[in-house]
């Protein structure tokens, strides 16, 4: 799956999570949704949100889930959620760097079922999405 891709699925992974919880908030641009509209500026919102997720996992994860595969491996592989809830919140603590503002209430309610229901989501969108071969690229 490509990099665009990979930021759509993670932006509708986290819209699903900040439809669900009431705890997952995303507020968008004033400037942008006045320039743009309401719906333009949301898919923006969720669209940079997916970015700064996305780039969170491919960067900090990686070393994060090296760090702490000891304790996966002794909760066999629940605290996985752990990690994903950690990235999600520093993805809202990063987000409030931006104009869009991704804001999680509670670590240990909203960021662990927000973090649940984007995995299961990323797994699910990442089904639909195919992945590209290598021949393909070649061509």
């Amino acid at each position: 799956m490509n990099f665009l891709s990979r930021v759509i699925v993670n932006a509708c992974a986290i819209w699903v999570a900040a439809w669900i919880l009431p705890g997952v908030t995303i507020t968008g641009n004033r400037v942008v949704e006045e320039q743009a509209g309401a719906i333009p500026a949301m898919i923006i919102s969720y669209l940079v949100i997916g970015l700064i997720f996305g780039l969170a996992n491919a960067f900090i994860k990686p070393i994060l889930s090296f760090v702490s595969a000891p304790i996966t491996c002794l909760t066999l592989g629940l605290f996985s959620i752990v990690i994903n809830a950690i990235m999600l919140a520093l993805t809202s603590w990063l987000s409030g760097f931006t104009p869009f503002e991704f804001t999680i209430d509670s670590f240990f309610f909203s960021a662990i079922f927000a973090a649940i229901i984007v995995s299961i989501v990323s797994a699910l969108l990442g089904w639909l999405v195919p992945e590209r071969s290598a021949e393909h690229d070649r061509r």
